[in-house]
């Protein structure tokens, strides 16, 4: 068992370097308090995370619309591509094509970026997703009900405009495809067999976004 997502600290990139991660503590024993009580200030929309249609939708669905089971899955499809460009299209189509589906439950891909993560290209010229995406992973592979990966965002912030389109494609309240972005690839690679993936998000009410840990079962 292997963990696919990243720990949040004060040195967690963000989508354009806009919010931070901040903990501090209520009190301290350090400072001869009876224990520690810390307590943490950020987006919800940080770190490994899933985005769910409310992001972008009014009337978008929620962590309660969604029940445990949802969040379970025995068929992964992993994919590693090396990015033609900062907007990806063409070439994960192409790969995608060559895959024949085998209920498929959940769509991991690797870009390769993740090894950046400590730099400022990571949020500066992240990867974005073009909207068309969309509508070939869920005409091929009907059963996918996450595409996951290892940009901070479907959108990249070179092309916001774009990115829009691309949440709302993804995150349509009809069929949505949820997303779940940053996550930690860099210990897994196209010989990597994950018999079982468990997306864990935190559970708060009528929110747009939830900070996750996902745990994926290797296959030895």
């Amino acid at each position: 068992m292997i963990f696919l997502s990243h720990l949040l600290d004060s040195n967690t990139p963000t989508y354009g370097n806009r919010n931070q991660f901040y903990i501090n503590k209520k009190s301290s024993i350090a400072n001869g308090d009876i224990a520690n009580d810390s307590y943490i200030s950020t987006t919800v929309h940080i770190g490994t995370h899933i985005d769910m249609p409310y992001h972008f939708y009014e009337n978008g669905q929620t962590i309660e619309d969604f029940d445990a089971n949802f969040w379970i899955f025995k068929k992964v499809l992993f994919v590693e591509i090396e990015p033609n460009n900062i907007i990806i299209k063409d070439e994960l189509i192409s790969k995608l094509e060559q895959i024949e589906d085998d209920n498929y439950e959940i769509l991991i891909l690797k870009t390769g970026i993740c090894h950046i993560r400590d730099k400022d290209e990571f949020w500066e010229k992240n990867y974005g997703f073009a909207p068309e995406i969309y509508s070939f992973i869920v005409d091929k592979f009907p059963h996918i009900r996450i595409f996951g990966f290892d940009s901070i965002s479907v959108s990249s912030i070179t092309n916001r405009m774009l990115g829009r389109e691309a949440h709302k494609k993804f995150l349509n309240t009809t069929k949505p495809l949820l997303l779940l972005e940053d996550m930690d690839l860099r210990n897994i690679d196209k010989n990597t067999k994950i018999k079982q993936l468990v997306v864990s998000p935190i559970r708060i009410a009528k929110c747009d976004g939830l900070p996750c840990t996902v745990l994926g079962m290797l296959d030895d």
